[in-house]
């Protein structure tokens, strides 16, 4: 494996966090291999051809990057790709379809209901089903969005609106908003890598508290759980990264509240800056930043 092209940018709102991990993963990779950094636009078919690429490093984020549709793209350049495949890639970026799966498989995730702006009318019977169904407040976000882009806790008073701040999208997803610890986890291939605890200053681990230094979010590692707590959110992890069909790596988020842990998604595109979770995890783990990379590289292929 000597040459690598690092896929990075593109035009999701997640583009800066992209290229943050596409710079933090080339400084690295390019002082041992051949690199290339390539938008995913009309030029990606030039430089592929070009530069005859060994490996494709997948750095994108967001909407595009992780939900299948570049992934169908790589598959057709029969060059081996980092991270998950295209159908993996879709279920974990869409919210509901992954929550459906989770239910399904007795995992624990909060309670939602769908929401669609063509369909349904943000009024005082919608509060009332909530109040019902979920209990104030509630967190109203995206369905296929990462990096808690679009993300609001929302109070009876102030629920309509902030839903009305996301009418842009066609449809969204009213969570039942779980307090407690925010743990996260990392999974490499098969492997339980580790887990790590988040106390953002911010009301939640937002965008703003995942990608800025200022928001002085405190990350704790290792995490003060027991045994057997430990050895149950990294299980249902690794469950979680098996039943969407992932490769390579994942991180999945969770609310500990009550002695139960809530998923509340997986990511198949963890970050890889600064401030990413995954590289600060593996780090803990004796696993540097280069090694990291060089296994995500190995495990690259086909058919994902």
């Amino acid at each position: 494996m000597k040459k690598i092209l690092i896929l990075g940018g593109g035009i999701s709102k997640e583009r800066e966090i992209s290229l943050d991990t596409t710079n933090q993963v080339n400084s690295v990779l390019k002082k041992k291999y051949k690199t290339l950094i390539s938008e995913p636009n009309e030029s990606l078919k030039k430089n592929i051809t070009k530069f005859k690429p060994d490996v494709i490093f997948n750095a994108l984020h967001g909407r595009f990057g992780e939900d299948g549709y570049i992934q169908s793209i790589l598959e057709s350049f029969k060059i081996k790709y980092t991270h998950s495949g295209v159908l993996s890639s879709f279920l974990a970026m869409n919210k509901i379809l992954s929550k459906s799966i989770f239910i399904e498989n007795k995992i624990l995730t909060p309670k939602y209901l769908k929401f669609n702006f063509k369909k349904d009318k943000a009024n005082n019977a919608l509060i009332k089903k909530i109040n019902k169904k979920l209990n104030f407040p509630v967190v109203i976000k995206p369905i296929n969005e990462g990096s808690s882009v679009d993300v609001f806790i929302c109070n009876k008073k102030n629920f309509i609106k902030k839903l009305k701040q996301l009418k842009k999208y066609e449809e969204i997803l009213i969570e039942e908003y779980i307090q407690g610890r925010e743990i996260q986890v990392a999974i490499l291939g098969n492997k339980k890598l580790g887990a790590i605890e988040l106390k953002p200053k911010r009301k939640f681990y937002d965008y703003k508290a995942k990608y800025n230094y200022n928001a002085k979010t405190e990350h704790l590692i290792p995490v003060n759980l027991k045994k057997n707590q430990m050895n149950k959110v990294l299980n249902i992890a690794l469950k979680a990264h098996k039943i969407l069909g992932c490769r390579g790596v994942s991180r999945s988020d969770f609310k500990f509240h009550n002695n139960k842990f809530y998923l509340l998604e997986l990511n198949t595109q963890p970050g890889m800056t600064k401030l990413s979770l995954v590289p600060e995890i593996a780090a803990y783990k004796g696993i540097n930043f280069l090694s990291l990379l060089e296994w995500i590289l190995r495990d690259a292929s086909l058919n994902r």
